[in-house]
């Protein structure tokens, strides 16, 4: 009896795991031309007084790799667009048949590339050994029924010193022209130390 018990167990949890829609090779293409382009969270700021109106641009790179999608992020004030408080690399590529991932690294002196996402071609000197992987920072995202992808890091793997944090988390979810995000910092208590409090920012497709 235990035996079965146990076998019913693991199938539910099986069940659960693969609960999503599978990933196809395509399913990377499209959420990376879903993720690429120019977002603001204007709308959500005009309508809510607790959230401010942010631009997010995100531009492919490094077109000629084979290994998934590459792209530049900048992430800016509306009063300060030339100077972006969030500068990254996402590389995002598919880890199986239920799961996309989207790996995070830093720049260094990320600021002398401000303003690239507006080329063609940016970030054209940098390789892939010049950057420093977030470790702990990845999105692991799944494919929803209705087409979506859903995901968030893991736990409290990510490590953050903003503001008196020790750790940071992040919830997605991507559509064709939204992209709704939600960052938060905790301390070492699990007290939230920084973010939005109510829900994410939500970032409407520009182009």
């Amino acid at each position: 009896m235990k035996t079965i018990l146990t076998t019913i167990l693991l199938l539910l949890n099986i069940k659960l795991i693969y609960a999503g829609e599978k990933v196809y090779d395509r399913d990377v293409s499209v959420l990376g031309q879903w993720m690429s382009g120019s977002f603001d969270s204007k709308l959500q700021a005009e309508t809510d007084s607790d959230y401010f109106e942010i631009h997010l641009n995100m531009k492919p790179i490094w077109r000629n790799k084979k290994d998934g999608v590459w792209l530049y992020v900048e992430q800016a004030m509306a009063g300060a667009l030339d100077k972006p408080y969030r500068q990254r690399v996402y590389h995002v590529y598919k880890e199986n048949d239920s799961t996309i991932i989207s790996q995070v690294y830093t720049i260094k002196n990320p600021l002398r590339f401000a303003g690239q996402w507006k080329n063609d071609n940016p970030l054209q000197d940098l390789s892939v050994d010049s950057l420093e992987d977030r470790k702990g920072c990845s999105i692991y995202l799944t494919k929803t029924s209705d087409g979506k992808f859903v995901g968030s890091t893991k736990d409290n793997e990510c490590e953050s010193n903003l503001r008196g944090a020790a750790y940071a988390t992040s919830k997605v979810t991507i559509s064709s022209n939204i992209l709704e995000s939600w960052d938060q910092g905790f301390d070492i208590d699990a007290k939230q130390v920084w973010g939005a409090t109510k829900g994410g920012y939500k970032f409407v497709k520009k182009e």
